[in-house]
């Protein structure tokens, strides 16, 4: 990287939430990454992000929370960096912001087309289920406002992640809330925004219960 070069790059999405967007699909969805990368050969993070669009951070909020909850997440320190990565996400929703900032390695991370597709392949009847299963339902819990109100509820339970480091996998639960908020936010879902909301309930009970039996 020249010194010229930023270390950091905001990727836009589009300029309103428009109806259409509302109603992309998951399978869509894939289907534009694909095309992207196909196109260019490889596809890049700030590709993604812009085939995406106005869903972008769903998945980057969810993603993370999803790789806690896997046995990556008793490894030390490793929830609370995954933490600090849906903060910067999350605190981006919670503003209001039209684009999306992504640090400058992470916005240029590519991979080939051929290995796009192959991840298409394998993603697309998981995609066709949960486009399926979740629905634009009670849209006010998915509006813009919601959705700022859901981020910040985000961030308030990663702030729980790093004091239950202490005890073997008890951030699982606040993880899990996240990745339901982050899914909400990808299928605009507003009654499994509303499971999110009870999970964060439950999440930050353990937390107090585990905090006070320490």
């Amino acid at each position: 990287m020249s010194p010229q070069e930023p270390l950091q790059r905001s990727v836009c999405r589009p300029g309103r939430d428009s109806a259409l967007n509302s109603a992309r699909t998951i399978v869509s969805i894939l289907d534009d990454v694909e095309e992207a990368a196909s196109e260019k050969g490889s596809v890049s993070v700030d590709d993604v992000v812009q085939s995406i669009g106005d869903r972008a951070y769903g998945p980057l909020i969810m993603l993370p929370a999803l790789l806690e909850i896997t046995p990556i997440g008793a490894l030390p320190l490793v929830p609370s960096f995954l933490a600090l990565l849906i903060v910067i996400f999350a605190g981006q929703v919670a503003l209001g912001r039209k684009c999306l900032w992504l640090p400058e390695h992470l916005g240029k991370r590519s991979a080939p087309a051929e290995r796009v597709e192959e991840a298409r392949k394998k993603l697309q009847s998981i995609a066709q289920k949960l486009d399926d299963w979740f629905r634009y339902r009670l849209p006010w819990l998915t509006s813009t406002p919601s959705t700022r109100f859901a981020a910040g509820c985000c961030i308030l339970l990663c702030l729980t992640v790093p004091p239950l480091e202490i005890v073997p996998f008890a951030s699982t639960l606040p993880m899990a809330a996240i990745a339901v908020f982050g899914l909400a936010m990808t299928v605009r879902d507003g009654l499994l925004m509303l499971l999110a909301y009870l999970l964060m309930g439950a999440a930050v009970t353990g937390a107090v219960f585990i905090a006070a039996s320490t």
